[in-house]
């Protein structure tokens, strides 16, 4: 039974149907990196379930917890050695039902992620696949092949790894398996009986549980053109994470076969009440992207053009318009997105000058030569004003931990500290995504910034208490208050997707949401004039020493500063 919000109760989940995620905010958790309840330096479930308050504070939905899962921690969870129970390091399945109960206490729902495409070197069905050899049962469950040349030497393809090198490693009888990412997460064949009755178990073992969906990583990377011999892409799928492969039928990313797998799922989440929902990480073209969304597959995919686009006018409206008419086809709405755990989070992507390789900038530490100086104050300003921006458009934004507190990129993590597989599997030339996995500050002070009593697993910077949550709670004008007040804004609005552009000055993006909420964002140099009403929300304050007021003719017209947002009530 959906629970109504009281005053007794004021988090319950509002009873929006079974579509509540269409205008949904999540909340990403990154769980090693968000609290720690036991001291150990990485984060746990207990310590999860102890901080959803904030997130419930902040007025988010649901959140997404990435993999919790029993792994060596060869990618961060993403090498899944068993796909039902809990890494001890990360509590316990009855912690995991702890958090479930908590949740719904604050009227949260929880989305689990999934990690169909590859498992673990560790998984039980890979120990047996190398015990039984070649031409086995058990080897049929992955992609193994013999190499090439008169002595199977040479890897059975050219394709290569996106951590880095080529995508086989070869086995102690000679014969080669497959791993599109580190060779410690061996690919599943998804042609293979066992691994696609073994996932629908999986999927009905958390449904069983409690849980209100699922995150499906890869989604586009799970059939893959096996037919002998191997074709070669000839460098075709040396694209950078989350972006689509060059070219048209690739022999793994994005084939058609794919839907197949996510019609049979969405027949499990649409057998339980309410209806579960799914969300892809497809990094596909956008043409592509509304396959994975259509009424019998799955409700969600993520937006990673959104994410990668440059700061600009013409660029978001070119994307936004791309976005919302590739959804419509399929009766969808887009997902939006500035950040997660594997980019360079956004505040520090728009402190930097446009067009940066941010790879190279990584691998300077951040701190100027030959690489670009952040300039932070500008990255704040247009961080705040694209979280504006992004909450006004119709659809589900994802937030990710940490991004309502205004938090950078730590780009100087030491190499000894570095933990993500890229840095070794490309040769200590591409530093990694560890920078933004940075452990949350909560506290100002404290062994890590009241992440846990003990330290973290990856080292905070000097200053990172400026960013707590407790520095910025209850403190007008800080990024988590912004955040607040634009989620509490957001109910207002929503369930009224109606979307259309207004008329802008140049350099300015203006639309309006349903009847009622106006967004405007300058994106020019100059101070652009507002219209006359009432201004519920700004991104940013007007520059000290001003009263944000601004006329050529002596007058005080009001107006929109640069690298600002504004929401204006348009109800009347």
């Amino acid at each position: 039974m959906t629970q109504h919000a009281t005053p007794e109760n004021p988090y319950a989940i509002a009873d929006s149907g079974g579509d509540w995620w269409r205008e949904s905010v999540v909340y990403q958790i990154y769980v090693p990196s968000f609290a720690d309840a036991d001291g150990d330096g990485m984060g746990d479930l207990r310590g999860i379930a102890d901080r959803l308050g904030h997130i419930a504070e902040l007025g988010a939905d649901a959140v997404w917890l990435t993999p919790f899962y029993p792994s060596p921690l060869a990618d961060g969870g993403y090498d899944v050695a068993d796909y039902r129970d809990v890494d001890p390091r990360h509590g316990t399945l009855d912690d995991f039902r702890a958090l479930l109960a908590r949740a719904r206490e604050l009227g949260l729902r929880t989305i689990v992620d999934i990690v169909p495409n590859h498992c673990s070197d560790r998984h039980p069905w890979f120990a047996e696949a190398l015990a039984a050899g070649p031409g086995s049962a058990e080897r049929d469950r992955f992609v193994f092949r013999d190499g090439r040349g008169p002595d199977g030497a040479e890897p059975p393809s050219d394709w290569q790894s996106k951590f880095g090198g080529a995508a086989w490693t070869r086995v102690p009888d000679g014969q080669w398996y497959m791993h599109i990412f580190a060779a410690e997460q061996p690919d599943l064949n998804w042609e293979n009986p066992d691994v696609i009755a073994d996932f629908e178990g999986t999927l009905r073992f958390w449904l069983d549980l409690g849980v209100d969906g699922f995150r499906i990583d890869v989604a586009h990377g799970l059939r893959k053109d096996l037919t002998p011999p191997l074709r070669d892409t000839r460098g075709g799928d040396t694209a950078p994470l989350n972006a689509p492969p060059s070219g048209e039928d690739h022999p793994f990313w994005d084939r058609d076969e794919v839907h197949d797998i996510y019609r049979a799922w969405r027949k499990i989440t649409d057998s339980y009440a309410p209806p579960r929902i799914m969300v892809a990480e497809a990094g596909v073209s956008a043409a592509r992207l509304p396959l994975y969304t259509r009424p019998d597959e799955l409700h969600q995919a993520f937006n990673f053009f959104h994410l990668r686009c440059p700061w600009g006018a013409d660029a978001f409206r070119e994307v936004i318009d791309a976005s919302l008419t590739g959804a419509a086809p399929t009766g969808s709405l887009p997902t939006w997105v500035l950040s997660n755990h594997d980019v360079v989070r956004h505040l520090t992507r728009y402190a930097l000058p446009d067009g940066t390789d941010t790879r190279r900038w990584l691998m300077s530490g951040g701190d100027g030569a030959p690489a670009p100086v952040p300039d932070e104050a500008r990255g704040r300003r247009r961080a705040r004003a694209a979280a504006l921006l992004t909450l006004a458009l119709p659809g589900t934004t994802y937030l990710y931990q940490g991004e309502e507190l205004g938090l950078p990129e730590v780009a100087d993590l030491p190499a000894d500290a570095l933990r993500d597989p890229m840095w070794e599997r490309t040769g200590h030339t591409v530093k990694g995504r560890d920078g933004c996995r940075v452990p949350l500050p909560w506290t100002a002070a404290g062994a890590s910034y009241g992440f846990g009593p003990g330290g973290s697993w990856l080292p905070q910077p000097a200053g990172w208490g400026r960013y707590a949550v407790a520095e910025q709670t209850g403190r007008p004008g800080s990024f988590l208050e912004l955040y607040r007040a634009a989620l509490a804004l957001r109910r207002e609005f929503r369930g009224d997707e109606g979307f259309r552009w207004l008329p802008s000055a140049e350099g300015e993006l203006a639309f309006r949401k349903g009847a009622g909420l106006e967004c405007r964002v300058n994106f020019s140099g100059v101070p652009l004039p507002l219209p006359t009403g009432a201004v519920p929300l700004l991104s940013s304050a007007p520059e000290p020493g001003t009263d944000g007021t601004h006329s050529t003719d002596g007058g005080a017209a009001p107006v929109l500063a640069p690298d600002t947002a504004v929401w204006l009530d348009a109800r009347g």
